[in-house]
């Protein structure tokens, strides 16, 4: 299943996305009552997908994030592979979804891309035991942690460098039926492809994060984790546009612009 969060008229709501993603040709949002965060109906109220506008899926309380969580992305960053995994928070202010904007922060001069594989939390949980980590995800979308570079290098917290307005695009929808072990992850800016990898590359699985984030914090529903980025970071610049892809879930873009 898919969910979208949209708005139309002014109002803002979830929908059950019906429809090959893969042509983007006929999609409808059958309206769910409620929100997806417990049982739901459909309403049977169904919108053309091009009627409305595409929000963050969620808006998290928190995004939890991972650094260094593909060996070869480490590696080409100059770093070893953490013996524990590299944990920092983007802010809510940072979300933005589909088509939004990214904007490029003042302080900066050199703006990267990351593609990740994002996890929404779909209940309250502390304490997940590995065998019941699928039982707190709702599902997962694509996620671009955006990256001040340069700030990043200079600065011994990743606040600013990670955590600027703009810097993390979620999106298109949440799909709630896909397995996250070996999917393929993908970047491209302009068209052309700067990154090309699989989840099942990554250092640490999806069950490993939920297990250690969970051991310090409460998730919430809507939280995100971001799994890390492979290999083939690279540089933004104002007028590109960037987009992730990740297979079994869509194709998340966004368009760089200038502070104004």
């Amino acid at each position: 299943m898919r969910i979208a969060r949209f708005s139309i008229d002014g109002n803002v709501a979830f929908g059950v996305v019906e429809g090959d993603a893969r042509s983007g040709d006929g999609l409808v949002l059958d309206i769910i009552k409620g929100h997806p965060f417990a049982e739901f109906e459909r309403s049977g109220k169904r919108i053309p997908l091009d009627k409305v506008r595409l929000l963050p899926p969620v808006l998290p309380n928190k995004v939890v994030a991972i650094g260094r969580n593909y060996a070869e992305h480490a590696a080409e960053m100059g770093n070893e592979v953490p013996e524990v995994p590299v944990a920092f928070f983007k802010p809510s202010t940072s979300v933005i979804g589909p088509d939004d904007p990214i904007v490029y922060p003042s302080f900066s001069r050199e703006v990267h891309h990351e593609a990740e594989l994002a996890v929404v939390i779909g209940r309250m949980c502390s304490q997940v035991p590995r065998e019941r980590v699928a039982d707190v995800i709702l599902g997962y979308t694509c996620a671009n942690d955006v990256t001040a570079r340069d700030t990043q290098r200079t600065e011994a917290q990743w606040a600013r460098a990670k955590g600027f307005d703009s810097s993390c695009p979620l999106g298109p929808w949440i799909v709630t039926d896909v397995d996250p072990s070996d999917l393929a992850v993908m970047c491209t800016v302009n068209g052309e492809q700067r990154q090309l990898g699989r989840t099942g590359q990554m250092v640490r699985s999806v069950e490993d994060l939920v297990v250690h984030i969970t051991e310090a914090m409460t998730l919430l529903p809507g939280d995100v984790i971001l799994t890390g980025t492979p290999a083939g970071v690279g540089p933004l610049n104002v007028g590109d546009e960037v987009a992730v892809t990740i297979e079994g879930i869509g194709t998340l873009t966004n368009k760089v612009i200038k502070r104004g």
